[in-house]
């Protein structure tokens, strides 16, 4: 799928918000060209894909805008080799752009109908080493760790800290931590031993992270 101009002018802002933040890292950048961005968005909402804001999508949940996923797997520094988990498949499109950095991306949504569509859209888009699956992400993967790399796009009202057995040493997970009704703070979370070693990523408003799937959706 190529874009026409107008999404090309769009997509040209975003690279000049992306090098301005210095989050131009070339393999990241050629992956998100590579993933067609409104192939992931309702249809009327393909005008704003480039932009920074959320945009809501199927059963009731919303696609990231653009610069905080950006700057979320940039905090991630995927590269060839790594096995990753993502909790929150949504559209699928984190997925996808991962799934071209990353040897292997296993992606939970609650969601029979995101994790069923995004599993589609990977497949027209030829990305067999993305694993889509409805699941209880609540508490990750632990019986298919470990992984180098795990992001969640919801949030945890305390460190996860049961995470920490899951990654392989070295890795690195993203997740929001606080409160579900006030702000929230996407963190990165780098594996030294036992713990943790945290640094802030952006401010956000996340669902709080929800056990069991859905039964109807």
């Amino acid at each position: 799928m190529t874009m026409d101009e107008a999404e090309r002018e769009r997509f040209a802002a975003f690279l000049l918000r992306m090098r301005t933040a210095g989050l131009d890292r070339r393999e990241l950048i050629a992956a998100v060209e590579a993933t067609p961005r409104s192939a992931f968005v309702p249809a009327q909402w393909v005008a704003d894909a480039w932009r920074d804001r959320s945009l809501p999508i199927e059963c009731g949940e919303t696609i990231e805008g653009i610069d905080l996923q950006m700057r979320v797997l940039a905090a991630l520094e995927i590269e060839p080799g790594h096995r990753v988990l993502e909790i929150g498949t949504g559209s699928g499109y984190t997925s996808a752009v991962m799934g071209r950095l990353a040897a292997r991306v296993l992606t939970l949504d609650r969601y029979k109908t995101l994790a069923a569509q995004a599993r589609q859209r990977h497949e027209t888009l030829g990305l067999s080493n993305v694993m889509v699956r409805q699941a209880d992400g609540t508490n990750g993967a632990p019986a298919e760790g470990p992984f180098d790399r795990i992001v969640v796009w919801a949030a945890y009202e305390s460190l996860p800290r049961n995470f920490v057995d899951q990654l392989a040493t070295g890795g690195i997970m993203a997740a929001a931590i606080g409160l579900a009704d006030g702000v929230q703070q996407m963190e990165r979370m780098a594996k030294l031993g036992s713990r943790f070693e945290r640094s802030p990523l952006a401010e956000v408003r996340f669902q709080p992270v929800m056990s069991g799937v859905a039964a109807a959706l």
